[in-house]
């Protein structure tokens, strides 16, 4: 059969080549027929496997900026250097911040001092007022300065403990366990608060985003088994979990975002790289129609189709019809579609030059 379909279109070719004019009159339906091979469309278990490639993040990636307003003092990292959770990796120059602080200690000193002295003052007054020779009022105003003694002693012992989280705060620790992806300061710079001065990604857990038919949203939950295969890593599977589905559909590629868990306790895998996701979906395998994947033609618009073969009036036509593709796999394509049924005879070869309404000749099934 396969030499009969060149043979054909052979002899089609030769009499082109031969000069035999063509007949203007002839319509669309009295066109030579085009020599095609065919095969059915069938039911098949939909999609064991899911194969979708995307991106990897890291599950936490920040770009830190100091505490305080200050003079960079000293950088006790590089890009690429490895640090851990309360680690050092910047300080400002604390002289200011310190002066402060002393200030601030001699004046709670000052406080506590007036304290003292009006609890002494206090007691004097009430060991007298035993014997009446001090007068009631005299007390109770010795006691209200020593209430407000201690209030102003609880105010100095505040602006304190302020000013020592501002001492603190000239240092710069590292929030989560990472690497220093980037550098952007340097020693004698003059850095504010809210000025990114390194940034820090957790390369131990990392993410894979995909982008997954809207099909398949109501085929996907927590309990999907799903493996990732990384580029740098070959073919060595790692395990990963569905972490997320964003109910919300990107119009124009009709995908919504899937994003999965990797465990890769070695931390082997790079943000930023690709990879791809094997996803499966055996539990909830439907029956859906597949085709061989030569029968597919891609449009201007990105869209798909396929020609059926139609017959009418004893005569072969060829259709175009519209489909969407859910997976491919080993050759196939699994597909959806309106107007296509099981057992439609999809044209696989001689389909790239056909029209709608096309005549056709099978000459492989």
């Amino acid at each position: 059969m396969t030499i009969k379909f060149w043979l054909s279109g052979l002899t089609c070719f030769l009499l082109t080549a031969c000069g035999a004019p063509p007949d203007n009159n002839i319509s669309d339906n009295e066109r030579a027929a085009v020599p095609i091979s065919v095969a059915p469309a069938e039911l098949a278990t939909l999609g064991e496997q899911l194969s979708l490639t995307g991106t990897l993040t890291a599950e936490r990636q920040t770009r830190l900026s100091p505490r305080a307003d200050g003079l960079v003092a000293h950088v006790h990292v590089e890009a690429g250097d490895h640090v851990e959770t309360g680690q050092v990796l910047l300080e400002l120059d604390p002289a200011l911040a310190q002066q402060a602080l002393m200030r601030a200690r001699a004046q709670e000193e000052e406080a506590n001092a007036s304290v003292r002295e009006a609890e002494r003052l206090v007691n004097e007054a009430q060991r007298l007022a035993e014997h009446q020779a001090i007068p009631a009022t005299e007390v109770a105003s010795r006691v209200a300065r020593l209430n407000l003694a201690r209030a102003s002693a609880a105010s100095a012992q505040a602006a304190t403990r302020e000013q020592e989280e501002l001492v603190e705060r000239h240092t710069l620790p590292a929030p989560f366990p990472g690497v220093v992806a980037e550098k952007l300061t340097e020693v004698g710079e003059w850095v504010q608060r809210g000025t990114p001065v390194l940034s820090l990604v957790a390369i131990d857990r990392v993410r894979l985003d995909v982008q997954v038919p809207q099909e398949r949203f109501e085929q996907l939950d927590d309990q999907t088994q799903a493996q990732v295969f990384a580029d740098t890593l070959g073919d060595t599977p790692l395990p990963a979990q569905i972490i997320a589905r964003v109910p919300v559909t990107d119009p124009e590629a009709r995908t919504f975002l899937l994003r999965l868990l990797v465990n890769d306790p070695q931390s082997r895998l790079l943000p930023g790289t690709s990879a791809r996701a094997e996803i499966s979906l055996t539990s909830q395998a439907t029956d859906t129609l597949t085709i061989s994947r030569d029968a597919l033609l891609r449009q201007p618009d990105g869209s798909h189709s396929v020609y059926i073969v139609d017959n009418a009036d004893d005569e072969e036509i060829a259709r175009r019809h519209r489909v969407h593709i859910l997976y491919e796999q080993d050759g196939q394509a699994a597909i959806t579609g309106d107007t296509l049924r099981q057992g439609d005879q999809v044209v696989i070869r001689g389909n790239e030059a056909l029209t709608d309404g096309q005549p056709v000749e099978v000459v492989e099934r």
